[in-house]
């Protein structure tokens, strides 16, 4: 049976989250708006506004100036019962406490008011992936249809519901893949950062729903006069196991994206004569290419708990040679430990073998052996993989690791982060080895040996710079 939470996607807001992080920004303007949330649940983003109203006036103050709407007639009754504990009567409660779909059903007697709304919401999140999935939950299929086609999430469609509705100030409680994440977001945040700059965001990389480990951030959005495509910065708070604060800036260009620096660097500096890089072993090239050549493989697909089996497969001489000239893997996934990070490591040194087999489906957080033409010598290889360690410990210092996906939160020295294939063959396109003549190569060693960063990276944009007007 389906968890209740997944179907309605509903992760409940503790009021202590209101008190802390949205009620300072707000408390001064309580009068100015119609508070409302759309998609209420218990009104644990709105009521607790009413502590700051002065006894005698909460009762006009809450039929002027709060509404609350949820699809489930469980959350209204909670909610109504809530009202109450404010000093709220029961019947005038339930006039402004209303049961409706308001993703399906928008209620614009709203937009009428003398008072502008303010909307404050943590809104159902459910991927579209997952509804298609699941029986109890592909009803929703019907509003990812026609103007909503193509987004990729419920949180988003009630994004863009205030969009079309004209509401200027928004307060959302919404899965931080709206910042950080490719194409799951890549759409919404083109459509809707046309219209509206982000204020600040509070960004949480630890569990505050009780259901739902997933990683959230609280936006504060603000339309703006005009639509336009602009760079959007705006400060964040980033709350894990310790506070940071971070200017981010947000380039239509890079679909808005944040933490881009890695992006941007993978783009531009692009080597001219990039190394070509093709990704796993499978059974089928073993099969293909049987011979009489022992070689010594972990399966990838067979691993117990603490190590990966080992096998002997027998192929011909080329793909003996094959596998055993490309001595690189890529470890797509943190392990939680400072040895174990994301990153590109020799096969033989980590799994004592030649190479690394997919006996089944290929899974893109195991362990995946890397196949580089042209052919390089272990020496050049072992360059590659210094170098590109380097590289990405640096874009992981400078931006928090925010390029990377977060994998699982758990208490490790660090956040776990998941690392792209497509980020990986990025980041090895900028390695200029077979542009470089002999000083230049030499410059290379030297700059990755001693581990400056700085100037590696200064040394890098030269040699692959193709000139800024293509930038322009």
């Amino acid at each position: 049976m389906i968890n209740k939470t997944r179907v309605y996607g509903e992760h409940l807001t503790s009021t202590e989250i209101f008190k802390e992080f949205i009620l300072p920004e707000i408390k001064d303007k309580l009068y100015n708006f119609i508070w409302v949330d759309l998609f209420a649940g218990k009104g644990n983003l709105i009521l607790p506004i009413l502590e700051l109203i002065p006894q005698e006036e909460r009762v006009d103050f809450f039929k002027e100036h709060i509404f609350l709407f949820d699809i489930q007639e469980k959350m209204i009754y909670e909610a109504i019962k809530n009202a109450e504990k404010y000093g709220i009567p029961k019947n005038i409660a339930k006039n402004n406490i209303i049961k409706r779909d308001t993703l399906k059903n928008y209620p614009k007697f709203l937009l009428e008011s003398n008072l502008p709304v303010y909307h404050i919401t943590n809104p159902p999140y459910l991927y579209i992936g997952y509804i298609k999935k699941h029986k109890e939950t592909r009803h929703y299929l019907e509003y990812f249809q026609n103007e909503n086609e193509g987004y990729q999430d419920l949180y988003q469609l009630a994004l863009m519901n205030d969009l079309r509705n004209g509401i200027k100030n928004m307060i959302y409680i919404i899965p931080s893949n709206f910042l950080f994440g490719y194409s799951v977001s890549n759409k919404i945040r083109k459509d809707f950062l046309k219209f509206y700059l982000i204020k600040k965001a509070i960004i949480f990389e630890k569990k505050i729903f009780e259901n739902t480990g997933i990683n959230v951030a609280i936006c504060f959005f603000e339309r703006k006069p005009r639509p336009k495509d602009e760079i959007i910065t705006f400060e964040g708070l980033k709350i894990n196991n310790q506070v940071k604060k971070r200017t981010y800036i947000l380039n239509p260009k890079y679909n808005y994206r944040a933490g881009i620096e890695f992006d941007e660097f993978v783009d531009k500096f692009k080597a001219k004569n990039p190394l070509n890089i093709k990704f796993y072993l499978t059974i089928d090239d073993v099969k293909k290419n049987s011979g009489n050549f022992e070689i010594t493989v972990i399966d990838a697909n067979a691993f117990n708990g603490k190590e990966y089996e080992k096998k002997k497969v027998y192929v011909n001489e080329k793909m003996y040679n094959k596998i055993k000239s490309n001595i690189l893997f890529v470890r797509t996934v943190d392990t939680g430990k400072k040895e174990g990070r994301v990153g590109l490591y020799t096969i033989k040194d980590v799994f004592g073998v030649d190479g690394i087999l997919v006996t089944n489906k290929k899974y893109r957080t195991h362990p995946i052996q890397i196949f580089i033409e042209p052919k390089l010598s272990e020496e050049d290889q072992t360059l590659l993989k210094d170098y590109f360690n380097l590289i990405l410990e640096h874009f992981r210092e400078i931006t928090d690791s925010e390029f990377l996906t977060t994998y699982k939160y758990s208490n490790s020295e660090y956040i776990r982060k998941y690392l792209g294939l497509t980020q990986v063959k990025k980041l090895i396109h900028t390695f200029p080895l077979l542009d470089l003549k002999n000083e230049d190569l030499q410059k290379l060693k030297e700059l990755v040996n001693s581990k400056k960063v700085d100037d590696l990276i200064e040394f890098v944009k030269k040699k692959n710079s193709r000139g800024l007007e293509q930038w322009l």
